[in-house]
């Protein structure tokens, strides 16, 4: 039985979890490091340290932990190469870590198999936030047993092609469609302009930008309560498009 007297669980220990979620940093700055580990062993979270690429990747693979942060700019192994490597096995959530914020490192971490992309200096309580969303990217699969597709009040009826918010149904056309449904199987993840392009029209069409420009407005009107402020289909500023999980 629950005790009254206590209080909520830390962010990294949901409530009727006994083990707190892992973190693996790889990250190769000590103040950095100590930044980290203040902040997320101070929430609950249980940290793996590495100050290498391949440590990283040694790491991930015998400590199973349940998101990675990695820093880009690392000693031995090119960053993007870690994410690669990654995912040659795992579906972990990765956010990568970068002095870097321009568009072309963001769309090669995301292209490369990374969930999300933190620019330095960042603020604890927005990466706290991301982490949220990577672990709970994590712990559901919005995709159910009868190939229906829930998040946030949306339903997507993959097997009948049937689309739902709320208790309307939702008329999409064949292109709104996909567009949707790509976004929802990879819920919370960070989607480039190039690879919406490329599932959606096709391999000749990655260069087009406009073309998700003009579909997300129309699936934006159709979905969003105000689509001047979606809370569901969100922008990444020169990066891409990201369904909201929540």
């Amino acid at each position: 039985m629950p005790d009254p007297e206590a209080g909520p669980a830390p962010q990294g220990e949901p409530a009727g979890h006994e083990t707190p979620a892992t973190v693996l940093v790889v990250e190769d700055e000590g103040p950095i490091r100590k930044f980290l580990r203040a902040g997320l062993e101070g929430e609950g979270y249980r940290l793996v340290e590495s100050v290498t690429g391949g440590d990283g990747i040694t790491q991930a693979a015998t400590r199973a932990p349940d998101v990675v942060l990695l820093d880009l700019g690392l000693p031995d192994v090119d960053g993007f190469e870690v994410v690669r490597r990654i995912r040659e096995w795992s579906t972990m959530p990765i956010i990568v870590l970068s002095a870097h914020g321009r568009d072309a490192d963001k769309i090669r971490a995301l292209d490369a198999g990374a969930d999300d992309y933190v620019t330095k200096p960042f603020s604890m309580p927005e990466l706290l936030a991301r982490l949220r969303v990577a672990l709970r990217h994590r712990a559901r699969t919005p995709l159910q047993d009868d190939g229906v597709l829930e998040i946030a009040g949306l339903r997507i009826d993959l097997a009948r092609r049937r689309v739902t918010l709320g208790e309307a149904d939702v008329a999409l056309t064949p292109t709104e469609y996909k567009l949707l449904t790509t976004l929802a199987r990879h819920a919370g993840r960070v989607l480039t302009h190039e690879f919406l392009l490329r599932e959606v029209w096709g391999r000749s069409y990655t260069t087009q930008h406009h073309y998700l420009r003009v579909y997300m407005a129309q699936l934006r009107h159709k979905l969003e309560a105000d689509p001047a402020r979606p809370r569901l289909l969100i922008t990444e500023t020169g990066v891409g498009y990201r369904m909201a999980d929540a």
